[in-house]
């Protein structure tokens, strides 16, 4: 079994990731269990994190040069069978 090391960038990205997350879920409980406590910064990360959950996913990148428009085109991979004699099934 081969190991990987995961770079420490990623397992910072992912430790943000997580307490951010769990920053919001504290702020929505609190702003449901107690509402009478809770203040503005609760309503803010809440509100916060909602509106960026209705940010688009499906956004892709450019190509980095002005004025040109990204093109995706989607091909379906030919895998190659090394010795297995027929042709493509």
């Amino acid at each position: 079994m081969v190991r990987r090391r995961v770079p420490l960038a990623t397992l910072a990205l992912v430790a943000i990731g997580l307490a951010a997350g769990g920053l919001w879920w504290w702020a929505v409980l609190r702003l449901l269990l107690v509402p009478g406590e809770t203040g503005p910064v609760e309503g803010a990360v809440a509100a916060g994190g909602w509106g960026l959950s209705l940010l688009p996913v499906h956004v892709a990148a450019s190509s980095g040069r002005p004025g040109v428009v990204a093109r995706h085109v989607t091909r379906a991979s030919r895998r190659r069978r090394w010795g297995a004699g027929s042709g493509l099934s």
